[in-house]
């Protein structure tokens, strides 16, 4: 898991471009519009996407057409679901424990 990706994401504006990106590619002067940003700094938050692994862009004749990479979203779901088993434990423990106080009570009324 890598931590440059996490930090290009924690910026509002560029969450906003990847937010804005997932219905499908997009250049940078439709990005700037749709999202009332201007030019120079879609491209500035581009760059550190681009650079994070996040996003590619293809040139597209004098165009070029951002999309997002696949693989920085998949090392996240598979960091996140890492988590699953903690919280399943610790919830199992929970319901062994409520269960155990409840059969204390029913056996002491």
């Amino acid at each position: 898991m890598e931590a440059t990706t996490f930090s290009a994401l924690g910026e509002p504006s560029r969450l906003q471009i990847v937010e804005m990106l997932r219905a499908g590619p997009a250049a940078v002067g439709e990005i700037a519009d749709r999202l009332a940003i201007r030019q120079p700094q879609v491209s500035k938050h581009l760059r550190v996407l681009a650079e994070s692994g996040i996003v590619v862009a293809e040139p597209l004749a004098r165009r070029r057409i951002y999309h997002l990479e696949a693989a920085p979203f998949e090392e996240i779901g598979a960091w996140v679901d890492s988590f699953e088993q903690v919280w399943e434990r610790r919830l199992d423990s929970l319901g062994d424990y409520l269960r155990s106080i409840t059969s204390d009570r029913e056996e002491d009324g």
